[in-house]
């Protein structure tokens, strides 16, 4: 059994320094440990894979990150696992707890079949892993190993932690309580098309703004209309735009960074805005551009007609939230956002002809981006 403050101290030594996770008891040691840290940062995620979508945009950043996971709940991070951090080549380090341990006896019944296939799922996924050390004079040697991989390989690196392998850490404080925002503006009507509202927000950011766009057309009509180093365009892991950008914005605080989602994106991963809100970062934009469908798929319709994506904001604790409709409103909430802001932009159906896709992989996108940043 090891002492949480000699991981993760050591691991802070290494710059390691912002944690992202779901709670499982196993690693109750660890949260409570950063949770009540001055020098460290802890974001609580709604989901599994919004946890390492965070930690990604962290390490992006400049910022180490790990994220923390039961391993019941990997299979919410297989998506980003796959889609992200593997094409970017996104180094995170993952403590996944071994719930339903076959060599450890009985545990609940939900955890038995989880239990029999985590390490298997870490090798389909090609992520190496090791157990979690369980004595403190393990740990520097695990450390090493692990980021000697992650420098190397640009890849994530996974320890599997059994019951019993951490001391209990009481938690001494408790979360913050924060307040809801307030949402200045009724719904707009769809009167501009995703190419114009992406010119819009093109114009209005600055030479050190950064900007991630969603997965799907939205990436591709970017590059179209300007291809720059500060822009990054995911593909694949649908819905985890929004907690890149939180991890982003937490490593890079003094620049303003623009997440460009989309309402299907947005709908599969709806919690993250939660995480958002809480978190607060006072750089962070988040503009929503919503169509009605998943247009990039055959145009099947999303349910964002029957809701209200700016009283979920609201809801969810972003200080301000505004709908917009003409590529002019969108240039001014834009320019004028103080702190965390979520624009919503109703936006007409329609795609360019033969519209390119980046021609850049995406491990070069990433790759200019930190080069960009000074961060590798």
């Amino acid at each position: 059994m090891i002492d949480a403050a000699q991981f993760v101290q050591q691991g802070a030594d290494l710059g390691f320094r912002l944690y992202a996770g779901v709670p499982c008891s196993f690693l109750k040691p660890f949260i409570n440990y950063v949770i009540d840290s001055d020098e460290l940062c802890y974001v609580g995620a709604a989901n599994e894979g919004d946890a390492v979508a965070v930690a990604a945009g962290s390490e992006i950043g400049g910022q180490h990150a790990v994220a923390m996971l039961q391993n019941s709940g990997l299979g919410n991070a297989v998506n980003p696992l796959t889609s992200l951090t593997y094409p970017f080549r996104i180094p995170v380090m993952l403590i996944i707890t071994f719930r339903g341990d076959p060599e450890r006896g009985a545990d609940e019944p939900q955890h038995e079949l989880m239990g029999r296939i985590t390490t298997d799922l870490l090798d389909l996924m090609r992520i190496p892993w090791e157990l979690f050390p369980e004595n403190n004079d393990e740990i520097g040697a695990a450390l090493g190993r692990a980021t000697a991989h992650m420098r190397s390989q640009r890849r994530p690196y996974a320890f599997v932690m059994r019951k019993g392998s951490v001391a209990p850490v009481e938690l001494a404080g408790e979360r913050e309580v924060r307040a809801v925002g307030v949402r200045i503006a009724v719904h707009a009507s769809a009167s501009s098309t995703r190419k114009e509202m992406l010119q819009a927000i093109q114009a209005a950011s600055s030479a050190d703004d950064l900007v991630i766009a969603t997965t799907g057309y939205t990436g591709r009509e970017l590059y179209a209309l300007s291809d720059l180093d500060s822009q990054l365009y995911l593909v694949g892991s649908m819905g985890c735009a929004s907690s890149v950008g939180l991890g982003l914005s937490l490593a890079q605080p003094d620049r303003k960074i623009v997440v460009i989602d989309g309402d299907g994106a947005a709908l599969m991963r709806l919690g993250a805005m939660c995480t958002i809100g809480y978190e607060r970062p006072a750089n962070l934009v988040h503009i929503l551009l919503d169509n009605g469908m998943h247009e990039s798929t055959g145009g099947q319709a999303t349910v964002s007609r029957s809701i209200d994506f700016c009283a979920i904001a609201t809801a969810s604790g972003y200080p301000t939230s505004v709908s917009v409709a003409t590529p002019a409103q969108m240039k001014e909430a834009l320019t004028s956002s103080d702190g965390l802001t979520f624009i919503h932009a109703p936006i007409s159906p329609g795609v360019a002809d033969s519209l390119p896709r980046p021609g850049l992989s995406p491990q070069d996108v990433v790759a200019r981006m930190r080069r960009l940043l000074g961060t590798g």
